[in-house]
Parts: structure tokens; sequence; C-alpha cells
């Protein structure tokens, strides 16, 4: 039978064995268990949040929207027709017209005529004199002075041409030579035109003074 060995003095006596080391989430259960329910309720409210976001339509595309534009036909409004302006009508030979205290009636008109007066008295035409009758009445309330100076002649051409007073002298009867004309009152009177050989007398322009407006006469 063996003998047991006697420990050897000398020797360090054997240390006890080291426990087994637990895990971190074993020795944590507390803070463990409050992070699973936390990730926990995480997680569900991601799932459940999803449900609940508001869906967006992409917008159409560029070209879409503009051939929706372009199938759609501009509606046109009908043009709106200019309103027409009353027929002015032109007075002629025989027309009474009316010109401040004035109404002209022209009766007639010789043209062609190169020689005013007589022999002894009278005036050459530079061109052709031309003599337009007419009768004067004064419509007005007060006494107005007819003068043929203040009288006008367009020719065809649309040139304009001054009364010669110093011709309608040599007529003797003209009475278109400041002649007072008092209300109610008509005067025959004559206008004489020297105007150039080849121009035809268009209209007339007839003034109860030079500082009226005036009215047309068409002679043409």
């Amino acid at each position: 039978m063996s003998q047991p060995v006697p420990a050897d003095p000398t020797s360090t006596p054997a240390e006890p064995a080291a426990a087994p080391r637990r895990s971190w989430f074993a020795r944590h259960k507390v803070l463990t268990t409050l992070g699973a329910v936390v990730a926990l309720v995480v997680v569900v409210g991601a799932l459940g949040g999803g449900g609940d976001e508001t869906s967006t339509a992409a917008p159409a595309p560029a070209d879409t929207v503009e051939a929706d534009t372009a199938a759609a036909p501009a509606v046109e409004e009908p043009a709106a027709e200019p309103a027409e302006e009353p027929a002015t009508q032109t007075a002629g030979i025989g027309t009474p017209v009316r010109d401040g205290k004035f109404e002209f009636t022209v009766t007639s008109i010789e043209a062609g005529v190169a020689h005013v007066g007589d022999d002894m008295f009278g005036k050459d035409a530079q061109g052709q004199f031309t003599l337009v009758h007419m009768s004067v009445t004064n419509i007005g309330d007060e006494a107005q002075y007819f003068d043929g100076s203040s009288q006008k002649l367009v020719d065809a051409q649309g040139r304009t041409h001054s009364a010669d007073g110093s011709a309608a002298i040599y007529l003797g009867d003209a009475e278109s030579f400041l002649n007072q004309i008092n209300p109610g009152n008509s005067v025959q009177g004559t206008v004489v035109f020297d105007i150039p050989a080849d121009a035809t007398p268009a209209s007339l322009e007839l003034h109860d003074s030079m500082f009226s407006g005036g009215v047309t006469v068409s002679v043409g």
C-alpha cells in the first residue's frame, strides 16, 4: 500500500479555480430588458406609421400638359364690326348751305372768261376768270358784311385760289365787296377768281367772314 507523499513545505498552495464569468447581458438584466422594450416600440412605430403617410400624385409630364392644352382649340370672339358713319352729302349748285350768319346758294358758274369790264375800264385775266354767281342771305339777328375776298376756290388738282376783288369791281353789279346785309335781307352777288387757264374748278369754300369755319359746295 502506497504511502501519501508529504506536501512540500516550500510550495505555494494551489489557488481555487475561478468561477466562470457571466455575460454582460446576464449581469445587466434590467438594462437589457429596457433596451428590448425600446427597440420593440421603435419597430412597431415604424410599421404603424408607414400606413399613415399621405400619398402625393406625381406631376404629369410636361409634354402631356402641353398636349392637353394644344388639344383644346382657342375660342375666337367675332371681331366687332366698325360702326357705320353717316354718309356725308356734299352740297352742289342750287343747294342752300350755311356758315355763321349767312346762307349761301350758288346759282351758276362762268369759267374761261378772259376779260372783265369794258374796253376803257377793265382787267385781263392772268389765266382765266371764273365768275361764281350766288345768293347770300343774312340769317342772323345783326347786320353782317359779305366780302368776296373771304371766299376760296379749289381746283381739280387740289390747289386753293383766292378771290380777285379788284376784278369784281369792273363788273359793276358784283355786290361782293364789303356789302353790308341786314338780318333777313338777301343780295345777288358775284365772286371772281383768276385761276390757271388749264385749271378746272372743283369746289368752293364759302365763309361769312375770314374767321369762320366755312362750308363746302361742290361745283366740279
